[in-house]
């Protein structure tokens, strides 16, 4: 089994700058993909931010390109997600995910993932 949890959220202000972690242990040598996702309040989980496995690809969605950056320390087990310039529609409840497959490519599907974290709470205020 594998364990994620996450840290660095909180409570910014609009164009502030939070870093989030993501650290993995248990048999964390299944673990590839990792990716980003959050959740706001009644709406459903969507695609932030992922890495592949192989070459280290990176993907983002549209609303985070350019202000977000995923990176990942293999000889850490730690995911980060540096966000900048953040924005109030930013707000919600930030996810770290993993795959127990190698892929070559990023995946930006949530179900496509194995393991999840507990999420950590960001909120910008205006």
């Amino acid at each position: 089994q594998v364990q994620l949890v996450e840290s660095g959220g909180g409570l910014v202000q609009a164009g502030g700058s939070l870093r989030l972690s993501c650290a993995a242990s248990g048999r964390t040598f299944t673990t590839y993909n990792m990716g980003w996702f959050r959740q706001a309040p009644g709406k459903e989980r969507e695609f932030v931010a992922g890495v592949s496995w192989v070459g280290g690809s990176t993907k983002y969605a549209d609303s985070v390109k350019g202000r977000f950056t995923i990176s990942r320390d293999n000889a850490k087990d730690t995911v980060y997600l540096q966000m900048n310039s953040l924005k109030p529609e930013d707000t919600a409840t930030y996810y770290c995910a993993a795959t127990s497959v190698q892929y070559t490519v990023v995946i930006v599907h949530p179900s496509s993932y194995d393991y999840w974290g507990q999420g950590t709470q960001v909120t910008v205020s205006s």
